[in-house]
């Protein structure tokens, strides 16, 4: 490693100290990697790509020394309640039609049953079109 690599790793490693104790001094304070890559005075995707290990030891930090859930994981959690919301009311919705169309299905099937028993027994109104008989 060059000394610049490590002049970044030591600052990156002082701004957490400082973000974990609550004394921000470049950042909003927020607990995530935006505030630490700004407490740090390194592009956050230093952090990203180049310092991965650091950036996963800040999570692991956030969680175990402030009882937080770091601010990225609390919304893809958010995000999975509320597609599991979703796809359980799509599977409600799924099930309603399944029967909506089974329901429909016999109703037709009563209809046409019922049109071909009444075809010869009772007269037809004239404002009534009937449905042309299928051959199949």
């Amino acid at each position: 490693m060059n000394q610049q690599h490590q002049d970044e790793r030591a600052r990156i490693r002082e701004a957490m100290d400082r973000l974990l104790a609550g004394q921000a001094t470049a950042s909003n304070g927020s607990l995530t990697i935006v505030a630490l890559a700004a407490e740090a005075d390194v592009h956050r995707m230093a952090l990203l790509k180049r310092h991965v290990d650091l950036r996963n030891e800040f999570y692991e930090r956030v969680r175990t020394e402030s009882q937080q859930i770091p601010e990225s994981e609390r919304r893809l959690r958010e995000t999975v309640t509320k597609l599991n919301k979703t796809v359980a009311n799509q599977r409600t919705e799924i099930e309603e039609l399944r029967q909506l169309v089974t329901r429909l299905t016999l109703a037709s099937a009563v209809l046409i049953h019922g049109r071909g028993e009444r075809a010869g027994s009772a007269p037809v109104a004239d404002n009534v079109v009937p449905f042309p008989r299928s051959t199949t």
